[in-house]
């Protein structure tokens, strides 16, 4: 190594100046006791010789260390992400281990050192999380490694530039593990119930001799009549309906909760609602609404869909405006000839901003089945559940109950328009959502 290598690795540890303090004050002290001036001479001499001991230690290896870091090549919004540093040391003697990771600025971690004792030649895996909540690019840039020896007086910095952007998705792994539920028939200890079907579709399926159990009304007397047994009709559940998510990203979806947006609440409710809707046998559909534009993503129920509405969804963002519901009106109306199923994402605070809103969604009404989800304010419910000990706490209260009293009034006030609602809590999103559209499936809505 050259003598600029050595200066931009080298570090004194902490040991280094409580040693040399120490010595500071025992010359200090030989000044008024003159027998401990010698004592101070060979403690300073001892440190020195240390000093330079411990110098060539760290620094005769040309490559002491091997470190690689190791990720998925995507990230999941708002899910726990695994890291992994493995690291092998090829010193000679034990080494005292300190690794700092420059992480990306969005996870704000100023203090995030990993550290262990590592034998010779021996190799250490560094775990840990990070849980991104904004999509978008997250740069990584590169790991720095501290190795002191067992003396503690040196630490050698060793760099390794292993700079990596990783993309931040909506939460895919939620999918994932929605995937495997419904895999394993455990979907129900999240929420998700079957409906049981009322009646039947009219999608003609095959004939079949009646066994006990069948519905007696589905007989299909021509063919008892030629076949000399009872034969019943069976058909199966209609498939290829269309079914859009539309997605507010006004400003009235800026709202945190837990770290992320009602955006984002929606947007990771959308994709895994989506591969629902694609294993139903349905068209996935998606449309975003802004204050100048309405992207629409047509329906279509081929496997390789889903990929398209997750690339969608990665670059979607808030606005500050308010979102033109006409211009939706107008886009959808244009856009779908077939009737459909729209789940709209939305934030209505207050009646009187459903209202500006309403002659819209009545129009999209008239041609499909509307579908309203907007977002119970859960600070509120804490306060009206929480014991008034002062006339400001009892204010606060009436005023909490008054703006949850005006969400359900949003609820009613669009049923009597024939238009269906869904009020829930972010954390509950996905499973409602869900819920609701087996329950359309079950009634025979779409």
């Amino acid at each position: 190594m050259s003598i600029k290598e050595i200066y931009r690795a080298f570090f004194f540890g902490n040991r280094f100046y409580l040693c040399l303090g120490g010595n500071v004050l025992l010359f200090i002290a030989a000044f008024f006791f003159p027998a401990l001036y010698v004592i101070a001479q060979l403690v300073f001499a001892v440190l020195v010789v240390l000093l330079l001991l411990d110098i060539s230690m760290l620094f005769g290896a040309s490559k002491p260390l091997q470190l690689e870091r190791s990720m998925a090549a995507r990230f999941s919004n708002g899910d726990d992400n695994e890291v992994r540093i493995t690291v092998q040391s090829s010193f000679r003697f034990p080494v005292s281990l300190s690794v700092i990771d420059e992480l990306p600025f969005q996870f704000q971690l100023r203090d995030h050192v990993l550290k262990t004792w590592l034998k010779p030649g021996a190799t250490h895996v560094f775990n840990f999380t990070l849980r991104p909540l904004e999509r978008g690019v997250y740069e990584f840039g590169n790991t720095n490694a501290f190795a002191a020896s067992p003396f503690g007086l040196v630490k050698r910095r060793v760099v390794f530039e292993n700079e990596q952007a990783v993309k931040t998705y909506p939460s895919y792994l939620q999918l994932r593990n929605y995937e495997l539920l419904s895999f394993t028939n455990r979907l129900n200890e999240l929420g998700v119930h079957k409906k049981r079907t009322i009646g039947h579709s009219m999608e003609f399926d095959h004939i079949k001799e009646y066994s006990r159990g069948d519905d007696v009304r589905m007989l299909n007397w021509k063919a008892t009549a030629r076949r000399g047994n009872l034969m019943v009709n069976t058909y199966v559940e209609e498939r290829s309906q269309q079914v859009y998510c539309v997605i507010d990203k006004g400003r009235n979806m800026k709202m945190p909760f837990e770290g992320l947006t009602l955006l984002d609440y929606a947007i990771n409710a959308t994709l895994v609602f989506s591969n629902v809707v694609l294993q139903k046998g349905d068209k996935a559909g998606l449309t975003t609404l802004g204050a100048q534009q309405v992207d629409i993503l047509p329906a279509s129920n081929k496997k390789t869909h889903l990929n398209k509405i997750l690339e969608m969804l990665y670059a979607q963002q808030t606005q500050w405006q308010e979102s033109d519901y006409e211009r939706l009106s107008i886009s959808l109306r244009s856009a779908l000839s077939q009737r459909s199923l729209l789940i709209l994402f939305t934030n209505f605070e207050s009646t009187t901003g459903m209202r500006r809103q309403l002659p819209y969604l009545r129009r999209l009404a008239k041609y499909h089945l509307v579908l309203v989800v907007f977002f119970e304010n859960t600070a509120l419910k804490q306060i009206t559940e929480q014991e008034a000990t002062n006339v400001e706490e009892v204010y606060k209260q009436v005023i909490a109950q008054q703006f949850t009293y005006e969400k359900k009034l949003i609820a009613k006030e669009l049923s009597q328009y024939g238009i269906m609602s869904l009020l829930c809590t972010p954390q509950q999103l996905t499973i409602q959502v869900i819920n609701k559209y087996l329950e359309l499936k079950a009634r025979m809505l779409i």
